[in-house]
């Protein structure tokens, strides 16, 4: 006798002998029953066939797992732009389509910022479905309680025949990502009783979307409002002038704000005191309802170079924030010619002079994070030089003594002579801050794990970056470190950002009304005529 796993109990039964009346009773060729084979095997097909139906909605993905809540499928470039976005849905249902897994291994090899993300998605993928394997195309449950699950659409499934008739009359073919994507959605709220909507950031794939009437819309987790990524003047404040002369002599005032305008500002934005008589002066709110004077100097001047001297009320504010040692990221927004660059390399270095830094560092997003910059020769500072060109140009201006340029002017150049001796270059004025190390050039392919104390760090051209990029950065500056990022969020070279999801407006949204952090404007170009008429009208 086999033995159970488990303790049973024996049972003594007793069978008596019962009497079956005679209608009742089997004759012997009745002895087994006969039962009804062709009906249970309809029976069973039937049931199989309906089972075999839902497994397949189920395994391909194409079913949500509840019947609300949108169904959200994501492009590849949404996981490139953010790893994360699959947390960003609240409690919807994430579909990822077995075609951005596809595009995502093209990219993994890359040793860039977009072959990091698509590595750093499919960590996040695996380590979700690993658990779970067999929920992969059922769905797995999201930390905000949506879902996320794969999904597989085929152009031969009969569902899909609706669909990919209606493609093929807008589209030639169905073999691209961009066709299978919209085919999926389609398939998708054929499926499900509630809507699906293609997420992605490639504007040409939503005009698709558009020509199709398939839902779509573009990845707005990091993007801004619209007000917040545009230039604005000082908010005005109006005084009695008494109290005007009152905040010019102590220099600090308290005031109870009503205007609804004024209502939104936070710690460190600058506004304009005026009276009726015309004064105004220029004032920083430092907390609580309390506005305090700015402490600009007459001009900033570098060992022999020129002053450099605030030429505008924006500028004001500019440098009352650069030189402020309690601020530790100043973000600008400014057109080109309106003295963003200039004034953080003028202050940078009259900072560091005065002590209160060890070094000027200066970078600028010429490539996407991460790559290298192994296709210009020379070193590290060299191949930087022409990308740099602007910040080379500011530390020459700054750094050349003022007699010498009235003289060069005045003089004439004289006709290039042919000896070997006088064709040596002479060394620009600032090449001793970057031989003794005070002024350094960083290439930001290199800044990853790095801990950067006590520099105070320039960023040009910021609204290049990605707002992962701009994290990365932010998070390198140690203690006694300033970081200033200037650009202008309306010229835009990198395809996976734009004027509202940049790094540049990225950091001053997330950062705003921080103790640390002061935002400043700057409108009036002072770089020439023609360049302040071309910057408004071209």
């Amino acid at each position: 006798m086999t033995q159970l796993p488990f303790q049973s109990t024996s049972v003594s039964l007793e069978i008596m002998p019962v009497e079956l009346p005679e209608e009742a009773v089997p004759s012997a060729d009745l002895e087994t029953p006969r039962v009804n084979r062709k009906n249970i095997g309809k029976n069973t097909r039937s049931k199989k066939k309906s089972r075999s139906k839902d497994d397949a909605l189920r395994f391909d993905g194409l079913k949500a797992p509840s019947p609300t809540g949108k169904n959200f499928v994501l492009d590849t470039n949404v996981l490139l732009h953010d790893p994360d976005c699959i947390h960003c849905f609240a409690d919807n249902h994430v579909c990822i389509p077995i075609e951005v897994l596809c595009e995502l291994d093209r990219f993994k090899t890359e040793r860039t910022e977009r072959g990091a993300n698509a590595r750093a998605a499919h960590r996040k993928l695996a380590e979700l479905f690993s658990s779970q394997p067999e929920l992969a195309t059922r769905g797995i449950v999201t930390q905000q309680g949506g879902t996320l699950r794969l999904v597989n659409c085929s152009p031969s499934d009969p569902r899909a025949r609706g669909a990919l008739d209606q493609l093929l009359e807008v589209f030639t073919t169905v073999d691209t990502p961009d066709h299978r994507l919209l085919l999926c959605t389609q398939v998708i709220a054929q499926v499900n009783s509630t809507a699906a909507v293609l997420v992605t950031k490639d504007l040409n794939l939503q005009l698709k979307a558009h020509a199709l009437g398939v839902p779509c819309g573009d990845y707005l987790n990091d993007k801004v409002d619209h007000d917040n990524a545009t230039a604005r003047r000082l908010p005005p404040v109006e005084l009695e002038p008494d109290q005007l002369q009152r905040f010019a002599s102590s220099g600090s005032i308290e005031l109870s704000i009503n205007d609804s305008r004024l209502k939104e500002l936070v710690t460190n934005d600058y506004v304009l005191f005026s009276t009726g008589d015309r004064r105004t002066m220029p004032a920083r709110l430092l907390a609580r309802r309390k506005f305090i004077r700015l402490n600009v100097p007459e001009s900033l001047r570098v060992q022999k170079g020129i002053a450099i001297r605030p030429l505008n009320l924006g500028q004001q504010c500019f440098i009352d924030a650069l030189l402020n040692p309690e601020i530790s990221l100043v973000t600008c927004y400014g057109q080109a010619g309106t003295g963003k660059t200039l004034l953080a390399v003028a202050s940078a270095l009259h900072a560091t002079l005065a002590g209160d830094y060890a070094g000027v560092t200066v970078s600028r997003p010429v490539v996407p994070l991460g790559d290298t910059l192994g296709f210009l020769p020379g070193s590290l500072d060299e191949k930087l030089h022409p990308w740099l060109k602007p910040i080379f140009d500011a530390l020459e201006l700054i750094t050349t003594p003022s007699e010498s340029t009235s003289r060069n002017k005045n003089q004439r150049k004289p006709a290039p002579s042919k000896s070997p001796a006088s064709s040596t270059a002479q060394p620009k004025a600032y090449q001793s801050f970057l031989d003794s190390g005070m002024v350094e050039i960083e290439a930001l392919c290199y800044i990853r794990g790095r801990s950067i104390p006590n520099r105070f760090f320039i960023l040009d051209e910021a609204q290049q970056l990605t707002p992962l990029e701009a994290k990365t950065i932010v998070t390198r500056m140690a203690r006694g470190s300033k970081l200033v990022m200037v650009g202008d969020p309306a010229q835009i070279d990198n395809p996976y950002v734009d004027r509202l999801s940049n790094g540049l407006v990225y950091t001053r949204e997330r950062l705003k009304g921080q103790p640390c952090a002061a935002h400043v404007t700057l409108e009036r170009g002072e770089r020439s005529p023609l360049a302040e008429a071309a910057a408004r009208l071209m």
